[in-house]
């Protein structure tokens, strides 16, 4: 059964919730804010960055455009982190000098961040773990009571194409982001729709283990046999930071 786009859309409620590229055109219309969340590792590499004080401009995923747009903005283009070059490594951009400019593609996160403001979305900000509190009171600040789309950016089977994989990283990473901005389930007149409900629910129940859920899923362990677990404890760490990362023109920035 498909959904009616005025369904899908989760009119009502002041927090939403989607999955991927679908999720966000579905959402994204009727929300003055919109948090994207790829936990592993996009919005977190962005979040590692801004607490850095660099500028991280989001891009498509192997575009060859990619490389002119970092020179024309004297910023330097993320490559491979297995060739010492800077990458979406969380673990590595924290150690990124102040006021360094990267671009950083990726096929989930990146992507839906440069096509929601391509799509006029008035507010874009980048979610995780790190920066879940910190996003969610900026969230609220810019949405002037209107309401907030939280979007998981899932991952491709094979990081090329179609089908979107859920997964579980994001739907937590949202879920943490959701719990910020609806702290107390007992309010009389509930403000997340039943699916942000539903991430929200499913992050308070693993929020006692965050690094151990992230180190079994399914993106983490992929991570781990990589080397990087680095890179995924990084990403599990709630609230690292006050720092929320904010797309401003083409740029996310530290706000």
């Amino acid at each position: 059964m498909s959904a009616d786009t005025d369904d899908a859309s989760q009119v009502g409620f002041a927090y939403r919730f989607g999955w991927g590229p679908a999720g966000l055109e579905a959402v994204a219309p009727h929300c003055d804010v919109v948090v994207i969340v790829d936990v592993l590792r996009f919005t977190t590499a962005v979040s590692a960055a801004a607490e850095a004080g660099a500028v991280v401009y989001p891009y498509r995923w192997r575009d060859d455009s990619a490389a002119t747009f970092a020179a024309q903005r004297g910023a330097v283009l993320a490559g491979r982190r297995e060739l010492g070059e800077p990458s979406l490594s969380p673990t590595d951009l924290l150690r990124l000098e102040p006021a360094t400019r990267i671009v950083l593609p990726s096929p989930n996160g990146s992507t839906l961040s440069f096509v929601a403001a391509a799509a006029g979305v008035p507010f874009v900000l980048a979610g995780s773990f790190r920066n879940a509190t910190a996003t969610a009171r900026r969230a609220a600040a810019l949405s002037h009571d209107g309401a907030i789309g939280v979007i998981a950016a899932g991952e491709r089977w094979d990081h090329t194409g179609e089908p979107l994989r859920p997964a579980v990283e994001d739907l937590l990473g949202a879920g943490a982001v959701l719990a910020a901005l609806d702290p107390s389930r007992a309010a009389s007149a509930p403000r997340c729709s039943p699916e942000a409900a539903a991430a929200r629910a499913a992050f308070v129940d693993a929020r006692p283990d965050l690094e151990a859920t992230l180190l079994a899923c399914a993106s983490g362990r992929e991570l781990a046999r990589r080397g990087w677990d680095d890179d995924v404890r990084a990403a599990a760490q709630l609230d690292a930071t006050r720092v929320a990362a904010q797309l401003i023109d083409d740029a996310f920035v530290a706000v």
